[in-house]
């Protein structure tokens, strides 16, 4: 029989394990340069399925995988729900005891762990010991744009990982962020010393979260609007981001006092105060959490359906982190954004104060331009991450209510003809000026009086010139280079704009106190409406999925993501068979948890029959199809060995197995075979030190099943 490839064993993984038929683009790519011993550099919005590139390497490989990350919760989540699919996992962190973690390092180079979660400051503890002691498949490296000066997130301990390559020259290190603009990317591979690195870049774009921003009129109008979200979405979660601890706990009384299940996170509570909270949100026991950004990080829960930004954040790549925690099941999810001059005001003077004021203030400017654009947002946000979209996404405020637009070609021509003939040295200020025909002395100095574009665009203002580039950085025609004084650069798309006289259109510049206003005026929330069936079974399943996850102690997205109940609606299994045919549901979970989701969807197809007796043997078949062995089956199933041999002799007498391959040798079942016919009375007892009882009554089926076949023959 020919090996299977690469492709053939990571997709039969991904079955088993994650449930899942096919790949999402990249993942696949991304696992087989890891496999192949090539560093890797990995670009990924949040719930575009990064974990993976790291997990089925771990089974793919003979060593372990080491994924570093500094967040506790992400180590705790993933740990726990790859031990629910099978995978063995454990982590490593500062909240387990040192005897606890000691105990798990004695497992990891036993090699009873695939996967390991460790802290960066751990690791750099470990890491000599383990250069002599144990073989490393793959080290992994998530949130990694905090290892770069230019990122959103910078911390210093980070930039101590170099010492990977130092000690593992030869082991792949995979970077994993799901932010990071150009210049992040570049210092993430310098900054580890990754060796001419295999760069993947997936789509930044989450269509299915609808983007909007409103303008800050009040608190009253502001909590009327959270109140709706809660509303329209009660049986699920949401999160709002506040500027500061104080703003987080009025937002939390607020909200409790109109009745709402609510819950406050912030970096001045205790730690007992913050896991509590985080706790209650996992589990679904509060609708809400009131948060500074210090909450989300690494929480993999399904079924956010709505972020709000209460205040304006300071950068393009936090609001994209923080709106990337709802819909990461892909079903639709809103982000709402409240934009004040205040929050700017009270961004700057963060910025002011930081190490880096001339990036954040830039960054802080991108900011305000993506609140107040009047092009579509989902095209700026990703514009930012250097992914040029040429159609505008229909599913943000400013495509739903689109503004006046125009043919705006001639003022981008003008524009990039302008940057380009200062050889792209000047950054949107000047080059406003310098179209505008200034008078600055910077401008005489530099002899940009002289060039031909000197004055083309008078007789348009500081403001709106101002507008329209904005616009065309956001539309991806310019990019700004931070590291080299945020000069303006002419993108390969605006390149070829320029070269092929391709249509730019631009919306209308308006003041900002001229735009029009939603009215605060709000009407009551409406009665509940009767549930749809789909909607009812749907209900019953979270009910089902709830009850489970609390006698596990696990967090409900464990068990099933809202996405695999979608699934399970729309397909309504009635068998095991049917239901291991859902997305998202491995053959561990198949048989863990099937029959109570099952019950609950025959309950509502009115299907009275109750399930049938012997469906134990089929759970058995369907493992040991899916490449398990009887100790496995075991233990997935929690029934003893002697239980599972007794599954597989009925199978064979059932004409349900007839490949054996699996389960006995040719010489055991040839050994079997002589002494049943030497020493049939005494047959345990002779091959009790040499096999278990259960596989020589496997084998006696054998024999009856050949004897059954030959004789129908």
């Amino acid at each position: 029989m020919a090996e299977l490839t690469l492709q053939q064993r990571a997709t039969a993984l991904l079955s088993r394990f994650y449930g899942y038929n096919k790949f999402r683009p990249h993942q696949l790519e991304i696992i087989t340069a890891a496999m192949e011993g090539r560093d890797t550099v990995v670009l990924m919005p949040t719930g575009g399925g990064k974990s993976i590139c790291y997990q089925l390497p771990a089974m793919l490989s003979e060593g372990v995988v080491i994924v570093v990350s500094p967040l506790i919760a992400l180590m705790r989540d993933q740990v726990t729900a790859l031990r629910a699919n099978g995978i063995p996992a454990a982590s490593v962190n500062s909240m387990q005891t040192e005897e606890e973690n000691q105990s798990i390092m004695r497992e990891l180079f036993s090699g009873r762990i695939r996967l390991l979660y460790i802290s960066p400051e751990r690791l750099l503890m470990e890491i000599d010991r383990w250069s002599r002691d144990m073989k490393i498949a793959l080290i992994a490296v998530d949130e990694a744009h905090c290892i770069s000066q230019w990122g959103h997130d910078f911390r210093p301990h980070y930039t101590q990982l170099s010492r990977i390559k130092q000690v593992f020259p030869s082991v792949p290190v995979m970077a994993l962020t799901a932010t990071a603009d150009r210049l992040t990317r570049e210092d993430i591979a310098r900054q580890l010393c990754l060796v001419n690195p295999a760069v993947f870049i997936s789509s930044f774009d989450r269509p299915n979260i609808s983007l909007r921003v409103a303008t800050d009129t009040g608190r009253r109008d502001r909590l009327r609007r959270i109140s709706q979200l809660i509303d329209r979405y009660h049986r699920d979660s949401g999160i709002v981001y506040c500027i500061s601890r104080k703003v987080a706990e009025n937002m939390d009384k607020a909200l409790r006092e109109l009745g709402y299940r609510s819950a406050v996170y912030h970096a001045g509570l205790s730690a007992d105060e913050r896991n509590a909270a985080q706790e209650k949100f996992i589990n679904g026991d509060v609708q809400v959490v009131c948060a500074t950004v210090a909450f989300g990080m690494g929480i993999d829960k399904s079924n956010i359906r709505w972020v709000v930004h209460n205040n304006l954040p300071g950068n393009l790549e936090s609001y994209y982190q923080e709106i990337g925690r709802a819909g990461r099941d892909g079903a639709p999810a809103e982000a709402l954004l409240f934009y004040s001059y205040a929050d700017v005001a009270t961004r700057q003077s963060f910025v002011d104060d930081s190490g880096q004021q001339a990036l954040n203030t830039e960054k802080l400017a991108r900011m305000k331009e993506f609140a107040e654009s009047r092009l579509c947002r989902r095209r700026i946000l990703l514009s930012y991450f250097n992914e040029t979209v040429d159609h505008d996404c229909g599913n943000c405020d400013i495509c739903l209510n689109p503004p006046e637009r125009f043919d705006g070609t001639t003022f981008a021509l003008m524009a990039m003809s302008g940057a380009i003939r200062t050889g792209q040295t000047i950054g949107i200020t000047t080059l406003v000026n310098l179209l505008r025909g200034s008078a600055m002395m910077e401008l005489r100095q530099r002899g940009f009086d002289r060039l031909p574009t000197f004055g083309v665009g008078r007789d348009t203002s500081f403001a709106e010139w101002t507008a329209y580039i904005s616009q065309m950085i956001q539309l991806g025609i310019f990019d700004i280079a931070y590291n080299e004084n945020n000069h303006l650069k002419v993108t390969p798309y605006g390149m070829r704009i320029l070269k092929e006289r391709t249509g730019v259109t631009l919306a209308r510049y308006v003041p900002l106190d001229r735009r029009p206003t939603r009215s605060r005026k709000g009407a009551a929330p409406a009665e509940e409406e009767p549930l749809k069936p789909a909607e009812r079974l749907l209900a019953d399943l979270k009910e089902v999925r709830l009850r489970l996850a609390r006698k596990e102690g696990v967090p409900p997205y464990v068990v099933f993501t809202d996405k695999a109940l979608l699934e399970m609606v729309r397909l309504e299994p009635t068998s095991m068979e049917d239901f291991s045919r859902i997305e998202g549901v491995g053959e561990r979970k198949t048989v863990k948890y099937w029959k109570p989701f099952v019950t609950a969807i025959r309950r509502h197809k009115g299907i009275t029959e109750k399930l049938g007796a012997g469906l134990s043997c089929d759970e058995t078949l369907l493992l040991l199809n899916a490449g398990y062995d009887v100790a496995a089956i075991a233990a997935a199933k929690e029934i003893k060995d002697t239980t599972v041999y007794n599954h597989l002799v009925q199978l064979i007498r059932d004409d349900k197995l007839t490949d054996f391959s699996t389960i006995i040798t040719r010489e055991q079942y040839a050994r079997v075979a002589q002494v049943a016919r030497e020493h049939p009375d005494t047959l345990f007892e002779i091959l009790a030190p040499e096999m278990h009882s259960g596989l020589v009554r496997v084998a006696l089926a054998i024999t009856d099943f050949l004897l059954r076949r030959k004789a129908n023959k």
